[in-house]
């Protein structure tokens, strides 16, 4: 595996990605999956030998950065991939003028794996396209 992680402006295969894992896989739609926010938003892809494997986003508010839209094909969960690409997000977060931390809506069966990487949730448990979430943050 020969994974590589940059930030991109190749929105269409983002969202090939992200219809895979969130509409496809987890029945999200396509209503609730595409917003106005991926025009303005920093995006990373992750690639194995090329080929299109995982995606995240950064939208920066002021101070803070919401990482979202995190997803990893299947053929590559449990592989340090998804650890990897929320790393890349934080560094990019930090690389922005200003911006001391970084939240995330984490779907509540996901909320051990943020956590190893240093967020704490807080706030009530939400829905978010039928899917229970979590708020988390991280200070920078």
């Amino acid at each position: 595996m020969t994974v590589q992680i940059i930030e991109t402006r190749d929105i269409v295969t983002c969202r090939a990605l992200r219809r895979t894992v969130f509409i496809d896989e987890q029945g999200v739609s396509e209503a609730d999956e595409i917003d106005e926010f991926d025009d303005v938003a920093l995006h990373l892809l992750a690639t194995d030998n090329g080929v299109p494997v995982g995606c995240a986003r950064v939208l920066i508010d002021g101070s803070s950065a919401k990482i979202g839209r995190v997803c990893v094909l299947k053929s590559y969960r449990g592989t340090g991939l998804g650890a990897d690409l929320i790393r890349a997000c934080l560094r990019t977060a930090n690389n922005q003028s200003g911006v001391t931390r970084a939240s995330l809506g984490a779907q509540t069966h996901a909320l051990g794996f943020y956590e190893k990487l240093g967020f704490s949730a807080y706030g009530p448990v939400f829905d978010d396209a039928g899917i229970d979430h979590q708020a988390m943050e991280i200070e920078l």
